[in-house]
């Protein structure tokens, strides 16, 4: 696979921005960052909802290092999906800490939540997934929520195939809808015009794009980011939405990479931003890397992630 800094681009951006994820109280957050030279890798977990070590990867990030696991180890290219699904269920399913989690997430339903529990979340479009592939759907991606694991799945795929009716498939694998599926799309096309040398990718995507039916709600919305570009980034993110639902996580993302100049002050920017930082740091994170090359993630940020290892031993520097 050629340009896998892209993908470490996305997980080291993921890990970076970990353990404040999920804070959407702009005054804890402050709080929170408030005197600290570097509001990256946090030693301590921030998250109200999950504790994990300062290092690891998200549930979103986590689906993109199960499918590069699968790329690695299947030598045949049609026993890729297959064996995809089956290394989600290994590692997602029944016997994983996130199952065991999900457990204890409907007895916190029931009692008054107390804090953070010990160990990683589990994601809507996942756990459909797995019930999916054990019932034995045809398209097993989760329906319910339009969220950034489609795009996760489908961004090492995309540096190994980019084949739009495959990577297509590898987006429904995890997350079966319309809109998850467009957006996935539009930010691998962001990236692969990065990636190609464009100078200004986005607008490049929107000028290209602009009388596409398929991408016509994609190309608006970036159009009504476009706008926002002299505008404070925290505000635009609230008004576009923190949570991790398309199209708020598309926009924002957006927003923080045509305002930024560099891989570090994107990501900062972005975990600034509070909510679900993680869905649009790996976003953020392998288009500053297809933009301006691995040297410019901070080298430190890549020794505290702890996927980043594995990646750089497949990665031609």
């Amino acid at each position: 696979m050629d340009n896998l800094h892209i993908f470490l681009g996305a997980t080291v951006a993921d890990a970076a921005a970990r353990p404040l994820h999920w804070v959407y109280d702009p005054k804890k957050l402050n709080q929170y960052i408030k005197g600290k030279k570097e509001i990256v890798f946090l030693k301590k977990n921030k998250s109200p909802f999950y504790s994990i070590k300062t290092g690891n990867v998200s549930g979103y990030n986590d689906v993109g290092q199960v499918m590069f696991k699968t790329l690695i180890s299947t030598k045949k290219k049609s026993e890729i999906l297959k064996n995809f699904k089956r290394n989600i269920v290994k590692n997602f399913g029944p016997s994983s800490a996130y199952w065991r989690n999900l457990k204890l997430r409907k007895k916190y339903k029931k009692i008054k939540w107390k804090g953070p529990m010990n160990g990683p979340w589990i994601h809507q479009n996942i756990l459909e997934t797995i019930q999916n592939i054990k019932t034995k759907k045809s398209t097993t991606g989760g329906k319910k929520v339009n969220e950034s694991d489609g795009y996760c799945a489908a961004l090492p795929y995309f540096l190994f195939n980019n084949s739009e009716p495959e990577l297509k498939r590898i987006i429904k694998s995890v997350a079966n809808s319309k809109v998850n599926e467009t957006y996935a799309l539009a930010k691998l096309k962001i990236i692969d015009l990065a990636m190609k040398g464009e100078k200004k990718p986005v607008n490049t995507f929107a000028n290209k794009y602009g009388k596409n039916r398929y991408f016509k709600a994609v190309v608006a919305n970036i159009k009504k980011v476009l706008r926002l570009k002299k505008h404070n980034h925290i505000k635009v993110v609230k008004q576009f939405g923190k949570a991790c639902s398309y199209p708020g996580t598309f926009m924002g993302s957006i927003h923080a990479m045509i305002t930024s100049n560099n891989y570090k002050s994107a990501i900062i920017k972005t975990i600034k931003a509070g909510g679900c930082n993680c869905s649009r740091a790996n976003f953020v994170g392998a288009y500053f890397a297809a933009l301006k090359g691995i040297n410019n993630i901070p080298k430190n940020w890549i020794k505290k992630t702890k996927p980043a290892k594995r990646i750089l031993n497949y990665t031609a520097i």
